[in-house]
């Protein structure tokens, strides 16, 4: 009996972690997340540390507005070769909605590399991924949009656009390697204290827990395959301002913490004249 349960659970954590479990289906609790605020073009440089402190990565978002589109693109270069790219197009008259969504990842820090496609208009995802071997596994699936989908790089500006100690649901495309939908509840968790060159400011937490849904949820937390939360912190104002990120970039992977970060140099003569 021991045997047959530990079975049992063995391969519902199998079906958990590799996205074979119950797919989330759109349903009331799929709102859209209201657009509060217009977004528009920027260039911001971001930095990437582990747990202990120490940076992993560096990386750059760059986002460009035309006319009614946005494209987010968003990568980080690895110290140890590998890369994170990631390029997002959606609307956000009104309410965001996710266009298409376009995610490679590779090197050493990931546990499969993966290249994933998004494309929300026709309810199609496509999935190259690569095992230990090197084989290469394509696969492409229809699925059912929900109105509230987003992908990893619009997490921050979806909490931007939370109101205040409110919270809001979301849905994305994982790949695990298989490819499946998954929703994320936010929910307010008050403010934080957080400096800017040694002045003091207050920013609002926000914890994003994910739905596996159906037996996967249920049987995740038990077996220690339950995603790690993902936890974001914003500075409220007629601007937000985007603080930091914690979570993880794949299944399996470990937990990073991403901030802004500022350019250092050019070094400076004298005269004022740069090197």
């Amino acid at each position: 009996m021991k045997s047959s349960l530990a079975r049992w659970l063995s391969t519902l954590a199998w079906m958990a972690a590799w996205g074979l479990g119950t797919v989330v289906s759109a349903s009331a609790q799929d709102a859209q997340i209201a657009a509060r605020r217009v977004d528009g073009t920027l260039h911001a440089y971001l930095v990437m540390r582990n747990e202990s402190g120490q940076v992993l990565a560096s990386g750059d978002l760059v986002q460009v507005v035309r006319r009614s589109r946005v494209t987010n693109h968003l990568v980080f270069h690895f110290k140890d070769g590998s890369i994170d790219d990631e390029t997002t197009i959606f609307t956000q008259r009104g309410a965001f909605h996710l266009i298409s969504d376009h995610h490679i990842q590779k090197g050493p820090f990931f546990p499969h590399s993966l290249d994933l496609r998004v494309d929300a208009r026709k309810g199609e995802v496509t999935v190259q991924s690569y095992g230990s071997d090197g084989k290469s596994n394509l696969q492409t699936e229809r699925m059912k949009m929900p109105p509230n989908l987003c992908s990893p790089s619009m997490l921050a500006l979806i909490a931007m656009n939370l109101a205040p100690a409110a919270g809001g649901q979301v849905s994305m495309v994982v790949a695990t390697p298989k490819p499946r939908l998954v929703r994320l509840e936010f929910t307010g968790m008050g403010e934080s204290k957080f400096s800017v060159a040694g002045s003091e400011r207050q920013a609002l937490h926000y914890e994003g827990k994910f739905d596996l849904g159906g037996v996967a949820q249920a049987v995740a937390p038990l077996v220690g395959k339950q995603p790690p939360d993902i936890e974001i912190w914003i500075e409220p104002g007629e601007v937000p301002g985007f603080v930091k990120e914690v979570g993880v970039l794949a299944a399996g992977g470990p937990v990073v913490s991403i901030q802004q970060t500022g350019p250092v140099g050019p070094k400076y003569t004298e005269s004022g004249s740069g090197k």
